[in-house]
């Protein structure tokens, strides 16, 4: 039966709404944190590899039992616990009162559903083990959340992460965060087991929200197709209604253009007045970071919606993508295409938004 249900993730920065003199110890608390879960993952990964590899040490006695279950439940188990609590138990003992073992506990859940997952890849030789960098992000389990509200004063959701206070930080947000968050504070929404990011001395809190799909009047009987091209990003058709969404000139001239308007500055750079070293001589390209990245996000995620509301307003129930595997064929052969043309993400918002409407995809 299908979910009626969807998950999704919004990327929110987050502040430290403490006094000066607390945000030193509040700062190194949560690198500790991120530090043992660093530490504490690839511990886990380590021991399910070596339990799953057991049965290959074919050097071990007869006498060495190989299922991996818990000796209380099966006889024939190596387990003085479950198979879950083995790493569990672990990471607890090694870290016990560094950090909280609801942390540690969502981390081991996590890593042992991706294990589940990958490793028939990894006995079929064609995926390596992951390895987890020192930058991962910190297990945000919700009952670890408290005290969550809306401040007048300072036009900010406010809450206790690790009984740390925070407020959220939206800027000029023109996406859906601030609607979520009051639909969150209303109990409209649930939200799920998050994460905390430090990245460039910010906190950012990739939260997750889980809430019932959009109801439209949608046909089963018609059905939406929908092309990717060079000359419009997107080519679509129902109902005998034919659109094109976006121009070539739109996105890739442009996206083009600052492409050049980067090398110009990068070739630029050596003839700058240095002044404060290197700093003072990239200013204008720090200035423009990412620029790019942004501005094509921005409009992938433009001409989807614009794709999506066409089958809602068509009533189609679902929605073929033709030809994929043609064009992202041509794209791979085609230097220039491939690096310019978004394919799979352009692919990749498609679905989601139109999982989100209820819109059937279908992937040609």
């Amino acid at each position: 039966m299908e979910k009626s249900t969807i998950t999704l993730t919004r990327r929110i920065q987050l502040l430290l709404d403490v006094s000066s003199e607390e945000k030193k110890a509040m700062w190194e608390k949560l690198y500790r944190y991120q530090n043992r879960c660093y530490r504490a993952a690839n511990f886990i990964v380590s021991h399910l590899y070596v339990q799953e590899m057991m049965k290959d040490f074919f050097y071990f006695t007869e006498d060495i039992q190989y299922k991996l279950a818990d000796i209380n439940k099966d006889e024939m188990g190596m387990f003085n616990r479950s198979k879950t609590n083995t790493t569990a138990r672990m990471v607890f003992d090694k870290f016990k009162g560094e950090i909280p073992t609801d942390i540690l506990g969502s981390l081991n859940n996590t890593i042992q559903s991706v294990f589940s997952k990958e490793k028939s890849d990894y006995w079929r030789g064609v995926k390596s083990l992951r390895n987890f960098r020192k930058d991962i992000p910190i297990p945000l389990p919700v009952k670890c959340i408290s005290k969550m509200r809306y401040e007048e004063e300072t036009k900010a959701f406010c809450f206790n992460a690790f009984a740390i206070p925070v407020k959220t930080y939206l800027g000029k947000d023109f996406t859906d965060k601030r609607l979520i968050m009051e639909r969150l504070l209303k109990d409209e929404i649930k939200l799920c087991t998050s994460q905390i990011q430090l990245k460039d001395k910010k906190i950012y809190w990739l939260a997750v929200f889980e809430f019932e799909k959009e109801e439209h009047l949608l046909n089963p009987e018609i059905i939406a197709e929908a092309s990717l091209s060079l000359e419009h990003p997107i080519v679509a058709k129902a109902n005998n209604v034919r659109i094109n969404i976006g121009t070539k000139e739109e996105f890739l001239y442009r996206r083009l253009a600052i492409q050049a308007s980067l090398k110009r500055i990068q070739n630029g750079i050596a003839s700058a007045r240095s002044g404060k070293g290197a700093k003072r001589k990239k200013k204008a390209l720090y200035n423009r970071k990412n620029i790019e990245s942004r501005y094509v996000n921005h409009r992938l995620h433009l001409y989807s919606k614009q794709l999506i509301d066409f089958c809602i307003e068509q009533q189609a129930a679902t929605l073929i993508l033709k030809n994929q595997e043609d064009k992202i064929g041509i794209a791979k052969e085609q230097k220039f295409v491939l690096r310019n043309w978004s394919y799979y993400e352009l692919q990749a918002k498609i679905k989601y938004k139109a999982e989100k409407a209820g819109i059937e995809l279908i992937i040609g």
